[in-house]
């Protein structure tokens, strides 16, 4: 019989894996806002899916109490499994999910965990339905907070021909004036992505929008005249 998930057994798999040698270099490398254990990328997928084979999974009532309670803990890596195990779920996720994702949003932000959530969890929620998640995502458009702001330009980044230009391009223009580094750079990033399926629609919209110069370059950064992306 498996033991029932719990944050202090998932820190009981993770504590022994704690390495201060490649802590402090993973700290620096995001600036320092988060401690870390020092349990790089794939040691710590390795031990999410022993997680995932020898723990019972928290039931859905509970998931977003599970995902909390690891949100909660200082260091990133389980701000990391916690985003993980949110993704395990998302079958069962939909709409009514996205103001629990923007909650993670809007907690120990850092472009590492939105960018885990905006085009992975949120993206795909919005896709199980179209009309009501787009409709968030236009308010997430509106919101004072950046990093929901750049979730709501990044959730299409990997929607290739399924992409809703109208709602691309709006999300865009109302940042297109923004001094932030990570919305300027979220814009050229989405529109590069966009534009290895639609090379000359997204050369036409940088013509003719006043973009940042960071997102402009980002935007054209695999385009040159005449030429198409594949």
């Amino acid at each position: 019989m498996k033991n029932k998930w719990t944050t202090e057994l998932v820190k009981s798999y993770m504590e022994p894996h704690r390495n201060e040698e490649n802590a402090l270099p993973m700290a620096k490398y995001m600036k320092n806002h988060f401690p870390f254990l020092g349990i790089k990328t794939p040691e710590r997928r390795v031990i999410f899916r022993s997680l995932l084979n020898e723990l019972e999974l928290p039931p859905e009532e509970s998931l977003q109490d599970e995902v909390w309670s690891l949100y909660q803990q200082d260091e990133r890596e389980y701000h990391y499994v916690a985003i993980e195990l949110l993704s395990n779920f998302q079958k069962k996720l939909t709409t009514k999910d996205l103001s629990f994702c923007q909650k993670l949003i809007e907690n120990k932000s850092w472009w590492d965990s939105v960018d885990s959530i905006g085009p992975n969890i949120v993206g795909r929620i919005v896709k199980s339905n179209r009309s009501e998640g787009e409709a968030v995502m236009m308010e997430w458009a509106k919101s004072p907070n950046m990093w929901t702001n750049r979730a709501s330009i990044l959730h299409q980044l990997k929607y290739k021909k399924e992409t809703n230009e109208a709602l691309l391009f709006a999300t865009i223009e109302r940042h297109s004036n923004s001094k932030e580094f990570f919305v300027q750079k979220a814009i050229g990033w989405v529109l590069r992505e966009y534009a290895k399926t639609n090379p000359e629609i997204v050369r036409e919209f940088v013509g003719n929008t006043h973009l940042a110069p960071l997102s402009k370059r980002e935007a054209l950064k695999h385009l040159k005249k005449g030429e198409t992306v594949t």
